[in-house]
């Protein structure tokens, strides 16, 4: 890619080809893989994530809100969307647009059975959602009778499988209470498949879970992070490719004297004779403030420049004292080094919310 020229986000489609591929690769060829690209694909472009997922051969889409849904069928996206956090008032829209709903709770399920009612619909897929210890969303193992007294000789609907969220796959430390989710789980399923005479996809394991409980994989797997270059473990983080890089450029150099201030509430005093830079990106294209003084870094030339001062809503300040460089020089925020996680763990936060939190008034590039 030639040099950036302003702030841009540019996303590596072949980065996201390569980490499907790898993710798929820990998986029995039978069992099915459903991607998750809500949140605009983690920050990215759910519309353009999701082509080329769906050209992959991908088994399902999920996402959190029903636009979300819409906007991928808007885009002709025809794989099965699950939503994943439904909200009533928007049932007789989701249907329209043929997209799939958790159904997580008593009253949600019986708002959704209300709303199938108005339209001519024959087996319109659905998905259970179990709460076996995130205490987030989804019934209770108990709750087996009650869903299935409702669904009970109704022609409109149909389980298409059933689910629940690990709490802590990622840290071994809690090996014990994540075993403790998957046999409540397969309990669950179990029960299900015999009251229901038929056997609905079963899917449990997110990212960490394909790594680190492969042997829990059931019928379906999902995946978010791990599709976008993070496995939350730096073995696994080695062989995947994050699809996302931040970059921008160099607006003004400024030299400084011994005792000038930079930024709002004058948080930066220089000590010395110093060389600052000004870049066009702020806390409103998703850098907050807790990425200031000195907190966090860029890179220039392959060079490190700390950030300092307070970061402005659409600038920030960098010391670049030392580096060879000039206005209108391309900055490296994150990217292959620093990562995202990498360049979140400076503010004490995961790449997921670095990632999520990039503005969309930042320019998206794709990279084939």
């Amino acid at each position: 890619m030639p040099r950036t020229r302003e702030t841009v986000l540019e996303i590596d489609l072949k980065a996201l080809t390569h980490n499907y591929r790898f993710l798929r690769s820990r998986l029995h060829s039978e069992t099915k893989f459903l991607a998750v690209v809500k949140a605009f694909a983690y920050g990215s472009d759910s519309i353009r994530i999701a082509q080329r997922l769906e050209a992959l051969g991908i088994d399902y889409l999920a996402v959190a809100y029903v636009a979300e849904g819409i906007a991928l069928r808007d885009a002709g996206i025809k794989t099965p969307i699950l939503v994943l956090h439904p909200q009533s008032v928007n049932f007789d829209i989701m249907i329209a647009h043929y997209l799939e709903p958790s159904l997580y709770a008593p009253r949600i399920l019986k708002e959704f059975l209300e709303a199938l009612k108005k339209h001519n619909q024959k087996d319109y897929p659905v998905h259970i959602k179990f709460n076996t210890g995130l205490n987030r969303l989804g019934f209770w193992e108990n709750d087996v009778d009650f869903i299935l007294d409702q669904v009970k000789g109704k022609n409109d609907v149909k389980i298409v499988s059933i689910f629940s969220h690990l709490a802590a796959s990622e840290d071994l430390n809690e090996k014990g209470f994540t075993q403790s989710q998957i046999e409540s789980f397969k309990k669950i399923a179990s029960e299900v498949n015999q009251k229901l005479e038929c056997s609905p996809i079963r899917h449990l394991l997110n990212t960490s879970g394909i790594i680190n409980y492969p042997e829990a994989q059931f019928d379906m797997v999902r995946c978010g992070i791990g599709l976008y270059g993070f496995g939350n473990e730096a073995k696994i983080d080695k062989q995947l490719k994050p699809i996302a890089t931040l970059k921008t450029i160099i607006s003004q150099i400024h030299r400084i004297e011994p005792g000038e201030t930079v930024g709002y509430n004058r948080a930066f005093t220089s000590q010395s004779y110093r060389v600052t830079a000004t870049l066009p990106l702020g806390h409103a294209d998703g850098i907050g403030r807790h990425y200031g003084n000195g907190k966090a870094f860029v890179k220039i030339n392959g060079k490190i420049a700390p950030i300092i001062g307070n970061v402005c809503m659409d600038m920030l300040m960098i010391d670049i004292t030392g580096i060879e460089c000039k206005e209108g020089d391309e900055v490296i925020v994150f990217g292959q080094d620093p990562s995202a996680e990498k360049f979140a763990s400076t503010a004490n936060t995961i790449s997921y919310e670095l990632l999520t939190g990039i503005s969309q008034r930042v320019k998206r590039i794709f990279m084939e």
